[in-house]
């Protein structure tokens, strides 16, 4: 870990082990300090030991990033857990449990008009 004296920077880590709960840190660390370092000093894999995998999606700012990234002041690192289900697949779900009669563009339609005009 960086910990020589010097410029430090504030930033954030952000992960959220399941949907609806987020869980954040406020660190401070040695300027240029990387993702890998600051996940150590956070103690994230004390509380979730099941990220020590290899392969482990990071990002900064909604862009995915290597662990070697250098971080810079008000960086916000994001660790992204696997999808069970394609975004796209989980939307068209959804929009068959709503039916097409009340979701969307097909919810108001004009007496005697097409669907979805």
């Amino acid at each position: 870990m960086n910990c020589v004296q010097g410029p430090r920077v504030k930033l954030s880590l952000v992960y959220s082990p399941a949907a609806r709960q987020v869980r954040e840190w406020s660190l401070e660390l040695a300027e240029g300090s990387s993702i890998a370092e600051a996940l150590a000093y956070s103690g994230i894999f004390s509380e979730f030991p099941q990220l020590r995998v290899d392969g482990m999606a990071v990002g900064v700012w909604g862009r995915r990033r290597p662990l070697s990234y250098p971080l810079k002041q008000s960086d916000r690192i994001e660790v992204y857990r696997a999808l069970h289900i394609d975004p796209k697949l989980a939307r068209r779900n959804r929009f068959k449990g709503q039916g097409t009669k009340s979701a969307g563009l097909f919810a108001k339609t004009r007496p005697g008009g097409k669907a979805g005009y």
